[in-house]
């Protein structure tokens, strides 16, 4: 018998080495062969637990060092919890692959109550999707949720003045007439025109004005306008996000699932409290129908640090926020590796048996 005839599977098929947040080519694959190791199992029937049973908490912190699958347990969930844009594979499909990974019938029955929940997922890596920028980052981690979640609704992510504009007119139900009138006097699409922002203007106002009756005095710099009065604001994002899901299928929840915060923060504590000032306003705006689950390779509190005095109580309420905590060890990497890879078939596990005996159950 050859090497390669003892595993359980093609052991030259394509492998990805590292999970990307954003990357659905090989997501079918990485749904089937992901290993709910015994950590990670228990981790998700208690992760599961406070998400179906929302109390006062909306916040879940994944740790681990580089390699230990925290990546790809922060898709599995994006997957398991809610629809993600572009990503075609059907959330029922992902709920079943889980169930049958494991034999806790209180673990099934939670993936059952979590799939009945409909929801949306945001899934994303973070250092990715920030704008490069210098000086102050105070608002760098609120701009990128704010992004996101205008492109989520089809709205113009990189200029979010210009986002707001589509939503002002989307919510007065004209963005679509907005879009025709554009394309029939500018000679392009409005998703090109946009990308041109203020060089755009006349068009624009051409546009707005045919769909406005307004001829005469509509103005005739609307997105300079716009860009001059736009501010950055965790509140009005907050109860944008509500408004949102104010209009969907009753239940429904938005679910934000970040990828290497840790290392998008580093030992900035203005982003720090950043984070938790969005997610708290989320909580406190949305009731548990808006939840933030975060990569990162350090603990929460090792990211915290020792705080100051006058920063302590800021902290504390950062903890508090991620109730929820999941730590990925080195265990979880060998058991990964020991299923994963390295089980045999059944004529493996024979023929291997017959050259160490007992010792094949070590290998897998």
């Amino acid at each position: 018998m050859k090497l390669h005839d003892i595993f359980e599977k093609d052991i030259t098929r394509p492998i990805d080495g590292v999970i990307k947040a954003d990357d659905a080519t090989h997501l079918g694959t990485e749904v089937e062969e992901y290993v709910l190791t015994n950590e990670a199992e228990k981790a998700l029937s208690n992760l599961l637990e406070d998400y179906t049973n929302y109390t006062n908490a909306n916040g879940v912190w994944i740790s681990g060092f580089f390699g230990s699958g925290k990546s790809h347990l922060l898709k599995m969930l994006a997957h398991l919890l809610g629809d993600v844009d572009g990503h075609k594979l059907p959330r029922a499909q992902v709920s079943e692959s889980f169930m049958s990974k494991t034999s806790d019938n209180f673990l099934m029955a939670s993936l059952k109550k979590a799939e009945s929940i409909p929801a949306r997922s945001l899934l994303f890596n973070i250092d990715q999707v920030a704008d490069a920028q210098g000086g102050d980052k105070t608002d760098a981690i609120l701009k990128v949720f704010i992004k996101v979640f205008n492109n989520s609704r089809g709205y113009y992510g990189m200029q979010p003045h210009v986002a707001r504009f589509e939503r002002d007119l989307d919510m007065r139900g004209v963005l679509n007439e907005f879009k025709d009138a554009y394309r029939r006097i500018a000679g392009i699409s409005w998703n090109e025109g946009r990308e041109l922002d203020v060089l755009e203007e006349p068009n624009v106002a051409a546009a707005y004005a045919e769909i406005t009756g307004t001829a005469n005095g509509a103005p005739v710099n609307i997105l300079e306008k716009y860009r001059d009065s736009y501010r950055v604001d965790i509140d009005e994002f907050a109860n944008e996000v509500v408004a949102w899901l104010d209009i969907q299928a009753p239940g429904t929840r938005l679910n934000f699932f970040v990828d290497e915060v840790g290392q998008y923060i580093g030992d900035d504590t203005k982003l720090m409290l950043n984070l938790q000032t969005i997610v708290e306003s989320l909580n406190t705006r949305a009731k548990g129908r808006a939840w933030v689950f975060v990569t990162s390779q350090e603990a929460i509190d090792r990211i915290i640090g020792d705080p100051t005095k006058a920063t302590a109580h800021d902290f504390s309420k950062i903890q508090g926020r991620f109730k929820m905590r999941v730590s990925l060890s080195s265990a979880d990497v060998e058991e990964v590796i020991r299923k994963r890879l390295l089980k045999k078939n059944s004529a493996g596990t024979t023929s291997l048996k017959g050259l160490f005996g007992l010792s094949v159950g070590v290998m897998g």
